[in-house]
């Protein structure tokens, strides 16, 4: 399995984000998760203000495991690319500030 980011999100930011591979994904960036069926459903749950916790993502997956294990081919959990790539600027920017 890779754990390179999606070529979409890749675009977004190729300097940065071509040589991520992601091991966890923080909460904080999860903007929604698809989750696809075997009969080519697809459900989407989005996070409002893009902002869940780490409670409501446990409980919501836990939650469709349960009751769909059997009919999930697939479940996609989608970035908030934009945040990621803004902490990322204010952050470095923060960080130079600091050392000089």
């Amino acid at each position: 399995m890779s754990k390179k980011l999606p070529q979409d999100v890749i675009d977004l930011w190729p300097e940065v984000f071509k040589d991520i591979e992601l091991e966890v994904i923080p909460v904080e960036y999860l903007h929604a998760i698809h989750v696809n069926f075997n009969n080519n459903n697809t459900w989407i749950i989005e996070f409002k203000d893009n902002d869940p916790s780490c409670e409501t993502v446990n409980e919501t997956i836990k939650d469709l495991l349960n009751d769909y294990s059997d009919e999930i081919y697939n479940i996609d959990f989608k970035l908030d690319t934009h945040k990621v790539k803004n902490d990322i600027q204010k952050r470095t920017k923060y960080f130079l500030k600091k050392k000089k």
